[in-house]
This record gives C-alpha cells, structure tokens and sequence, in this order.
C-alpha cells in the first residue's frame, strides 16, 4: 500500500457562530477556515483528518500542508506511521516558521487508515483501555464577563450533562476571585470545576487566585503564565495544593524536563500539539513511567477531537476529556462528540476514526480545494 494522493478542502463556518449572541468584533477574523485532509492510497483506502485555524491561519496552513509535507508522504506506506513521524520529526529540525503540530494532523490520517485496514476501531489498536471517558465543558470566555454570566453559564453546562466545567479567565485576581467564588456556589460543593488562565496572568496575581481555588476546591489552575516561565510554575505548584496544569504549548521532546524539574503537578497534551496520535501515546508514555497525570486537552477541529477520544481511551491516566465551543461540533455523523446521559464521551467501534463524514454538509461549506 502506498499514499498517492493529498487533497485538502477549506471548511468554512461564520465567526458568528463563536461570538453569539454578542456580534463579531471590528478587529476579529469573520469567519474560520478549517482544512479537512484527504490522504488517498493506491488501495482505494482514505485517511482523514482536520486542522486547526481560529486565529485566520487556516488557508496558509492548508497549503503549508502541501507545499511542505506533501514530499513526505506521496509514495509512502501509510500503515508504516512511525517511520514517517521520525522522518517529519527530523525535518522539523530546520522548519523554523513551522511548528511539529501542522505534521501532527497528517499522523491523525495514517491512523485512520490503519485502523481501516486492520477493520479495528484506532482506540483498539492503541490497547483499548476503556470504551468512554468523562467530559468537561469549558465556558468560552468571550461570552461570559461578570459573575452572574458566569453563574448561568456553569448551571447550563451542569443541566447538559457534564461531568465538569471549566473557566477561561485572566482578568486578575481582583475581577477573577468573584466570577471563581460565584462558580462554586452555582456548582455547589464536589462538582469539578476547572480553570484556565491561557498564559495571562503575572505571579502575583496567579498566587493570590491559586490560594482562593485551594480554598474552593477546583480540579487544578491551567497555564498561569506561560509555559516557558519554568521557574515560576515550579513556585507556584510549590506554593498552592491546586494541582497546577501546564506544559501544553511545550513539544514532545522538552516536556521530560518540566516533569524532572518538577515545574508541573499535571501534563497537558493532545494529538494535535504533541506530535499526533503517535506523539501523545509517547507523552502518556513518559507520563506513566513517571508518575505524572495527562489531561488531553480538545484540538478545537472535530477529526481531531474524535482522535482525542481514542487515545483517552487508550489510557487510564486522563481523568477526563474536554469539549469547547458547540462550533466545534460540525461535518459529522451522529454527533460522535456529544456528551452521553452519563457524562462521558463514547468512543466509536467503527474501524480507523469511526466517524461518517457527512459529505453534503462539507460540500455546501467547501470554499476551496487545494
């Protein structure tokens, strides 16, 4: 079997959908294009897989996408996955304007190729582990700003089902502690609340709201500041009992030193950021021999997410999954990513990803084919 072909299509959704019910901003992308690959054999055998592009980087990623890797893939056998994750992982050396995620994608691919010709769901492949994982939501943070959103927020994400919700916020701790109490009191006592900083804050105030979420019991403080500040997330976790969450923008190969050094509590990775299904069963990998936590953290694309889903459950060390914006949520069949009356997320049996693209909807929001 050998890859003879790579076709890309520009899925296009509104931006809209993500701001709603507040209008777009002046200064914001109007809509996001999300590159769905094709990766075609000499077998009749398709690989799919989607990338990532909220921030208007979708087009140039798709033909970043075949313009760069297209030359490692054509002619290859595709079931022979880590061979080409080493030769796109040592190309990589010198793709100094590209990071190891944009070859991530292709990966998603070759597995759902694989698991379609062994008629194995990627999940089994990987050494099943279990068949559903449970599912936070996280509140997308342009839409929620004062404590009484927040609280609305929180009681709908409960009323849907989830097994947890997380925050978004890096307001500081003046802005941030009341919006963080009032999340509690809507959740009550035990519920799993999360929340996520996305790098915004400064130690000080990081300090002052970790020591409130050790007092509300929260599930851990995501990405204080930002993952290059090592010194500073090895206070912080040294400081505060909340389990500090971090390493998520790191690759694969610098993650070791955040677990020797003892930066972390909890690991952050996924298929899409670690180097794709391959790469983040070797971060699980390191993980457990070292005694460390992964939280998978969503791809925001959903082939992605549904690659996500096989590999939580392919291990025992992720407590839960998570799931963003309903805008996510497009092009598929049956709504594979959709939280279950228990909680979780269900993988699916189905061989490779599992999933049955539906091929009308992504014809009526195809912009482009490369």
């Amino acid at each position: 079997m050998k890859i003879n072909s790579i076709s890309i299509r520009l899925i296009r959704r509104s931006a809209e959908l993500w701001h709603a019910p507040r209008p777009v901003p002046a200064d914001d992308f109007p809509y996001f294009d999300f590159p769905l690959v094709t990766v075609g054999t000499d077998e009749g055998v398709e690989g799919y897989t989607m990338e990532y592009c909220p921030l208007g980087q979708g087009r140039a990623t798709a033909y970043g996408l075949k313009d760069i890797y297209s030359i490692d893939l054509l002619g290859q056998n595709p079931l022979h996955h880590e061979k080409i994750w080493q030769r796109l992982r040592a190309k990589q050396r010198h793709l100094y304007n590209v990071t190891p995620s944009m070859w991530s994608t292709l990966d998603v691919a070759l597995w759902d190729i694989k698991g379609k010709v062994a008629g194995q769901s990627i999940a089994s492949l990987l050494g099943q582990y279990r068949d559903r994982v449970p599912l936070y939501a996280t509140c997308a943070p342009q839409t929620i700003t004062t404590p009484d959103e927040v609280g609305e927020a929180v009681a709908d994400k409960i009323k849907q089902g989830f097994a947890g919700v997380k925050l978004q916020f890096n307001g500081g701790a003046a802005r941030d502690i009341p919006r963080l109490r009032r999340a509690r009191e809507v959740a009550g006592p035990g519920y799993p609340l999360m929340v996520d900083a996305a790098a915004g804050l400064m130690f000080e105030d990081a300090l002052k709201i970790g020591h409130v979420l050790d007092e509300l019991d929260y599930e851990w403080f995501e990405e204080p500041f930002s993952d290059a500040n090592v010194l500073m997330l090895k206070k912080l976790s040294d400081t505060i009992r909340t389990p500090v969450l971090a390493a998520e923008t790191v690759s694969l190969f610098e993650l070791p030193h955040y677990m020797i050094g003892g930066a972390v509590d909890l690991v952050r990775g996924d298929a899409h950021h670690k180097g794709g299904i391959t790469g983040i069963m070797k971060a699980l990998g390191m993980c457990e021999m070292m005694g460390y936590g992964l939280e998978i953290h969503t791809a925001a694309t959903p082939l992605h997410d549904v690659a996500n889903l096989h590999v939580g459950c392919a291990t025992r060390l992720s407590r839960f999954l998570e799931s963003h914006h309903p805008m996510f949520r497009f092009g598929l069949k049956n709504d594979p990513l959709r939280v279950h009356p228990d909680g979780c997320q269900h993988v699916p049996n189905g061989p490779g990803l599992g999933v049955e693209i539906d091929w009308d909807w992504v014809d009526n929001h195809t912009v482009e084919v490369i």
